[in-house]
C-alpha cells in the first residue's frame, strides 16, 4: 500500500480529489466497515436520515433549507477570494520580472520547483500567502516558496527563493517563512532542498533581519545542527548567493551550480574594489567554475536551470537511509459518507452562528465513523478516535463554550492518546472557557489549567484546524500557535483574537475615558482577527479550503507517523530531534486537583 503522500495531486488548487486508489481498500487488510449502509431522502427537504454501524456518525444537514444555502454562499465567496489571492501570488514579481528572467535564458522559480518534485505527486505548500499586505510594496509570498514534496520519491522539505520579488531580498518574514520550513524539516526528519538565488538581507529591514536570534544567522544555525542529526541539507545554486547568503551552499552538505548563472560570494565586486581596490567581475570572484575547479565550495557544476534541477534529484535519490522512512497507515482508507462539499453550507463565515462539529467530522474521517469518548459527559467538547486516510487520529473539537466538565473531559482523553501513540487533531471553534462567580466557584481557572498543560505536554504529534473563531484562552486550550502543534491551518472564515471585536470594544468602553476611540479599535481588531491578516504574518501554516482539510490532514498524519519510523535513537518521535514536546516521554508535570 502507497503512502497517500503520493495520492493528492501535486497543487493545493486541486488537492480536493484523491486518486482512485485513495478510495480502494488495501488488498493485504481487512474492510473496516464492508456493510453498505442505507440512504433516505424525505419529501423535497433534502433532509436525509441515514442509520449505520454505532460508531457511524450520521446526517440531519438539510441542503435544500434557505439557511444552508446562505451559508454556502457566504463561505464559496471567501473561497473564490482565497483562490484568487493565491493565483495572484503565485505570479511572484509579476509579468514583467518573468520576462526579464527567460531573457536571461532563466527558468522562473516555480518552474525549478514543478522540474524538480516527482510528476503526479502533492506539493503541500506552507503559507503562500506570507507578507500578504505587510508591507509598503508588495512582497508575494515573502519572496520564498516553501512546502513538502516528493523527489526521487523521497519526501523533503524543498526551500525555493523567487528572486522575481525584489531580487529574493529577505525581508523579515522571509526569514520567518524559512525558519518555520526548517522547523518542520526537523520535527518530521525530512531532506532538505534549497533552490538558491538571493541577493542576502534586505537593507532598510536590516534591524528586523540580522541581530536577533530568530532572524538571518538562525538559518544557518539549522543546517549546521540538522546535518548533524542526520537530515541532509542539499542546495541548488541557480543565481546570485551574496554576503550572509552564501553560507546556505556553503553549508550544505552536497551542493549543486549552474555555470555562467550560479555565483557565490561574502562580498560582490563593488564591494570588493571599496573594501580592497581590487576589480574584478562576478564570474571570477564567485562563478560555478571557479567554485567547483579551485575553491572546493561546490560539489558539482551544471551547465543550465535543467540540468542542475537533475543532479539534485540524482543525490537526492542517493540519500539512502538518510533519506528517513515513509510513515504507513495503520488501515485501508475508506472516503466519509457524506461530499465535503457541503462544508460551506453548514459552517458558513459568521463565527456567531452555531453549528454540530460532527456533521463537520463526518465529512473528513473515513466512512464518516467517530468513536465518540464520554459522549455524554463535558458535552461542549467532542473527543473521540477515527481514521484519517487510514492514518488512527484522536479528535478534539469544540462544540460550544468550555466550562469545566468540558475541560476536564479534553484533559482525560489527551492523556489517553498521549498514552497510546495516537496523533491528536483539534477542530478549534471557541469563544473561551466560561466565565463568571459560578464557574469561578466551581474551579474553572484550574480546570483549564489542566486542558493547557495536558495539551503543552502531550507525548505525541499535535495538528491544529482553526474551522470558526479562536478566542482568548481558548486558543491556547485548543493547541494554538504557541503551543507548538505540528502544522496549524485556518479556513478562509477563521478568527483570532484574545476575543471577540465586539467583546473587546464593551470591556474598552468600560475601562477608557475616551469613547471616540472605541468604534475604530473594534474595526482595527475585526480586521486584525481575520484569516488573511493571521496567515500574511505566518501565525498558520496557510489558509486552506473547507473541502480540502481531509486531504491536507491526511498529508500531515502521514508526516506524522514518518517521524516515528525516521527516529534518530528509537524514542517514539525521533528521539530528541525535534524541536517541540512530543516524543520526549517527559510526562505532564503537576495538576493542580
Amino acid at each position: 500500500m502507497h503512502s497517500p503522500f503520493l495520492r493528492t495531486p501535486r497543487a493545493l488548487a486541486s488537492v480536493s480529489s484523491l486518486a482512485t486508489a485513495a478510495r480502494r481498500p488495501s488488498p493485504n487488510l481487512p474492510c473496516l466497515n464492508p456493510t453498505i449502509p442505507t440512504t433516505k431522502t424525505t419529501g423535497s427537504t433534502g433532509l436525509r436520515r441515514r442509520s449505520y454501524h454505532a460508531t457511524t456518525l450520521p446526517s440531519l444537514v438539510s441542503t435544500a433549507s434557505p439557511e444552508f444555502a446562505a451559508k454556502a454562499e457566504a463561505m464559496d465567496a471567501l473561497v473564490a477570494d482565497l483562490e484568487a489571492k493565491l493565483a495572484n501570488a503565485r505570479l511572484g514579481g509579476g509579468a514583467k520580472a518573468a520576462e526579464r528572467f527567460r531573457s536571461k535564458g532563466k527558468m522562473l522559480p516555480r518552474e525549478r520547483l514543478n522540474l524538480l518534485l516527482d510528476p503526479h505527486t502533492p506539493f503541500l505548500e506552507l503559507s503562500p500567502l506570507a507578507a500578504h499586505e505587510v508591507y509598503p510594496e508588495a512582497i508575494p509570498g515573502a519572496g520564498l516558496i516553501t512546502g513538502i514534496g516528493r523527489i526521487s520519491g523521497r519526501e523533503c522539505m524543498v526551500i525555493v527563493n523567487d528572486p522575481t520579488v525584489k531580487g529574493g531580498a529577505y525581508y523579515p518574514l522571509t526569514v520567518k517563512k524559512q525558519l518555520r520550513a526548517q522547523e518542520v524539516a526537523r520535527e518530521h526528519r525530512l531532506p532538505c532542498v534549497y533552490i538558491v538565488e538571493s541577493g542576502g538581507a534586505a537593507l532598510p529591514f536590516q534591524a528586523n533581519v540580522f541581530p536577533d536570534k530568530e532572524h538571518f544567522g538562525r538559518i544557518f544555525y539549522n543546517m549546521a545542527q540538522m546535518s548533524a542529526l542526520g537530515i541532509p541539507q542539499i542546495a541548488s545554486i541557480h543565481g546570485i548567493s551574496v554576503a550572509g547568503g552564501a553560507y546556505v551552499p556553503a553549508m550544505a552538505d552536497e551542493n549543486i551550480i549552474v555555470r555562467n548563472q550560479g555565483r557565490i560570494f561574502l562580498a560582490g565586486p563593488p564591494l570588493v574594489r571599496a573594501a580592497t581596490g581590487e576589480e574584478v567581475d562576478e564570474e571570477t570572484l564567485g562563478g560555478g567554475m571557479m567554485h567547483s575547479s579551485e575553491s572546493g565550495v561546490t560539489d558539482h557544476l551544471a551547465g543550465d536551470d535543467a540540468h542542475a534541477i537533475a543532479i539534485t534529484r540524482e543525490v537526492i535519490g542517493d540519500l539512502g537511509k538518510a533519506a528517513g522512512v515513509p510513515g504507513m497507515p495503520s488501515a485501508p482508507a475508506d472516503p466519509p459518507l457524506f461530499p465535503a462539499s457541503e462544508l460551506h453550507g453548514i459552517v458558513g463565515t459568521d463565527v456567531r452562528q452555531a453549528f454540530d462539529m460532527r456533521d463537520v467530522i463526518a465529512r473528513m474521517v473515513d466512512g464518516s465513523r467517530f468513536r465518540e469518548f464520554k459522549k455524554e459527559y463535558g458535552t461542549t467538547m467532542l473527543t473521540g478516535f477515527a481514521h484519517i486516510h487510514g492514518y488512527q487520529v484522536g479528535i478534539v473539537a469544540n462544540n460550544g463554550i468550555l466550562f469545566s466538565p468540558s475541560a476536564l473531559k479534553a484533559t482525560h482523553f489527551i492523556e489517553l492518546c498521549s498514552q497510546r501513540g495516537i496523533p491528536l487533531l483539534f477542530l478549534v471553534n471557541v469563544t473561551g472557557y466560561m466565565v463568571g462567580s459560578k464557574a469561578e466557584r466551581g474551579g474553572i481557572a484550574k480546570d483549564g489549567a489542566k486542558m493547557v498543560r495536558a495539551v503543552a505536554c502531550a507525548d505525541v504529534p499535535k495538528l491544529t484546524v482553526i474551522v470558526g473563531g479562536s478566542f482568548g484562552a481558548g486558543n491556547y486550550g485548543m493547541a494554538g500557535r504557541a503551543y507548538s502543534p505540528r502544522f496549524l491551518w485556518m479556513w478562509p472564515n477563521a478568527k483570532i483574537s484574545v476575543m471577540g471585536s465586539a467583546q473587546l470594544s464593551q470591556v474598552m468602553t468600560a475601562v477608557s475615558k475616551d469613547p471616540s476611540q472605541h468604534a475604530s479599535l473594534q474595526s482595527e481588531i475585526e480586521h486584525q482577527s481575520t484569516a488573511l491578516y493571521s496567515t500574511a504574518r505566518l501565525w498558520d501554516d496557510g489558509i486552506i479550503r473547507p473541502t480540502d482539510t481531509r486531504d491536507v490532514v491526511g498529508l500531515a498524519l502521514g508526516l506524522a507517523a514518518r517521524t516515528k519510523a525516521g527516529g534518530g535513537d528509537g524514542a517514539p518521535g525521533g528521539g530528541g530531534t525535534g524541536t517541540t514536546w512530543d516524543g520526549e516521554g517527559r510526562g505532564f508535570g503537576v495538576f493542580r486537583m
